[in-house]
């Protein structure tokens, strides 16, 4: 019989937001312990080196990584995405995180933006 394929969560995080996304992991490491978790290059990085979580690294946002993460979305591979996002910094790559936000939008993927609806997400998703 065939393994079950986890679910898949991208996990990505502005600068400013970092802190706020390691514990949020950390608290529900025994959650995402069950999932498929991708990042950007340094989110993927901080949380696995913080919380000992399996996270797939890919690009760095203002390199490229924003848009992988929509790649994956547009392509089935990702079942949602928690970005939280710093809403009043200013961020060179802007035109790629409206990428992610409008490929999730367009493919019906949960997307949380912040802490309220990365929990919300958290406690609704099956892995």
């Amino acid at each position: 019989m065939a393994e079950k394929k986890k679910k898949c969560l991208a996990l990505v995080a502005h600068d400013r937001k970092k802190t706020d996304i390691v514990v949020w992991a950390n608290f529900n490491r025994g959650k995402l312990m069950n999932f498929k978790l991708v990042g950007t290059k340094s989110t993927a990085n901080l949380i696995t080196e913080k919380t000992g979580l399996e996270v797939e690294t890919l690009l760095s946002g203002p390199y490229g990584g924003d848009v992988q993460v929509a790649a994956m979305v547009a392509q089935g591979e990702v079942d949602a995405v928690i970005f939280l996002r710093d809403p009043l910094g200013k961020h060179p790559h802007d035109p790629d995180i409206n990428t992610l936000m409008r490929v999730c939008d367009v493919h019906n993927i949960p997307l949380a933006t912040n802490l309220a609806t990365a929990d919300l997400i958290i406690s609704q998703i099956n892995p």
